[in-house]
């Protein structure tokens, strides 16, 4: 019985700010040294988080880390750190964990230490349930074994005591007894069904109400087409959310100078990929014009940042029409590609309308599942050369989505790594470290991402980039083996 078994196992339907990739990757600086933090969430809050950094720049030492919940009225008060530990054979990598016992928003501060003096620099990371944790089978086993015995002996002890519980010493049960002896027993058996039933009633009704209140779910969104060239998009609330309003913030805040990111991409040839920009009405809608686009099912994702800079995606799917649309303006885009080949095959280069290309640099070694990769991506002219034009593309020097072939996996990355620019706004104050996304100039012919495939599959990049005021997205295919 699952009551008595206490097994349960459910999946997460969305994850934070990505759709089903909770890793964190941040590539920063900690004063004199540049370090590359992956942290791991715990898949249950309270949990244990993960942290992993590689230290690529400068000679460290120590690393401590400790974690400051965003979210509450301890905000700013880190406990006493934890020290990292190197790991053998490499002293330029560190591991350690942390406690996260509320889901919301996190930072891990890091204060560090070596050969070129101390530097601090905090992460943002965002936590909440996303499963519960299945029983060991052995201790399963073990309580469902408990239960029988217990069962038998209370069925055991009924019937004994309606049989013998009258008779002298030594003498035989009559049979009126001995009838009165299998009733008790039956009825006790009757007794025991009903207890067990009503257990796992009460654990499913338990179950129902954790997945709900417990296991975080993105904010429903509705998604509406008017006829001619305008998407709405409506945010709702659900019960995670509902039950957390005084101590989270629902405003939103910018990131990138926008408060919300929408992704069309048409499912299932993943052959029309748009980034836009709504702009936010006095209903608390979010509604942006359409460019020319082809008809379809389109898979909608659409990012938002908390005020406390927790990072979400909301999901939904529309069937549109051909829509005769204005042309892109600002920071909007997209990209007509080829449709999507599940055949395991890697795109190395992916051509540019103006005649030049992106090409993915990297030496053939296929990523693995859960291990940090970095993208390394070249921008070439019309002529072949390395593009001398790059300009900021919304403060960045580019950005890039990653969407396995289901759509299980989204995630928008930018160089520094997984994490919100809004949310590093966030926490770098705090650090006295002030951060200014306009000050990229003379941009380098190259991209990178740090970034780690979350399951293996089939995916395809859609690597944006801005030259002489254009956007360009560059589409590349790639396969993660197990």
């Amino acid at each position: 019985m699952r009551a008595w078994t206490l097994v349960l196992l459910l999946a997460p339907c969305a994850a934070f700010g990505h759709v089903g990739s909770p890793n964190v990757y941040y590539d920063t600086d900690a004063g004199p040294y540049h370090l590359l933090f992956t942290v791991i969430p715990p898949a249950m809050v309270p949990g244990v988080a993960l942290v992993q950094v590689r230290v690529t720049s400068g000679t460290v030492s120590n690393i401590g880390i400790a974690p400051v919940y965003v979210n509450g009225k301890d905000q700013g008060v880190p406990p006493v750190a934890d020290m990292m530990e190197p790991v053998p054979g490499d002293p330029n990598s560190f591991t350690g964990k942390v406690w996260m016992m509320e889901s919301g928003a996190w930072e891990v501060r890091a204060e560090v230490s070596g050969t070129q003096g101390a530097g601090k620099v905090a992460v943002p990371v965002p936590a909440f349930a996303r499963r519960t944790l299945p029983m060991q089978k052995a201790l399963g086993m073990l309580l469902f074994g408990l239960m029988l015995v217990l069962s038998i002996g209370i069925i055991s002890i009924a019937g004994t005591a309606a049989r013998e519980g009258v008779v002298a010493p030594g003498a035989e049960p009559l049979p009126r007894q001995r009838r009165f002896g299998k009733i008790a027993m039956a009825v006790a058996a009757a007794f025991v069904l009903a207890t067990l039933a009503l257990g796992n009633w009460w654990w499913d009704a338990q179950a129902a109400d954790l997945k709900q209140t417990m296991l975080y779910s993105a904010p429903p969104v509705r998604v509406s087409f008017d006829g001619k060239d305008q998407l709405t998009l409506q945010m709702d609330e659900n019960s995670w959310h509902k039950i957390r309003k005084e101590q989270w913030s629902m405003n939103l805040i910018p990131d990138h100078g926008h408060i919300m990111h929408i992704f069309l991409l048409r499912v299932a040839a993943m052959d029309r990929f748009y980034h836009l920009h709504p702009e936010q009405a006095n209903d608390g809608s979010f509604r942006v014009k359409l460019p020319s686009l082809p008809a379809g099912s389109y898979k909608v994702f659409a990012d938002i940042v908390r005020g406390t800079g927790f990072p979400e995606t909301m999901v939904s799917e529309i069937n549109l029409p051909d829509v005769a649309g204005a042309p892109f303006s600002g920071d909007d885009s997209g990209v007509d590609a080829s449709a999507f080949n599940s055949s395991g095959q890697t795109t190395d280069v992916s051509q540019l309308a103006d005649g030049g290309r992106i090409v993915w640099e990297h030496d053939g070694s296929a990523p693995k599942p859960n291990q940090v990769f970095w993208f390394r991506f070249r921008v070439d002219d019309a002529n072949g050369n390395p593009a001398a034009d790059l300009e900021p593309y919304m403060g960045m020097a580019g950005h890039a989505e990653f969407v396995r072939s289901d759509q299980a996996v989204f995630a928008h990355i930018h160089p520094a790594g997984s994490v919100p620019m809004a949310s590093v706004m966030i926490v770098k104050p705090r650090d006295g470290m002030a951060m200014d996304h306009n000050s990229l100039q003379a941009l380098p012919a190259e991209v990178s991402f740090p970034y780690g495939f979350p399951q293996p599959g089939d995916y395809r990049l859609f690597v944006q980039i801005k030259r002489h005021g254009q956007v360009e997205t560059g589409v590349f295919d790639a396969h993660v083996g197990s």
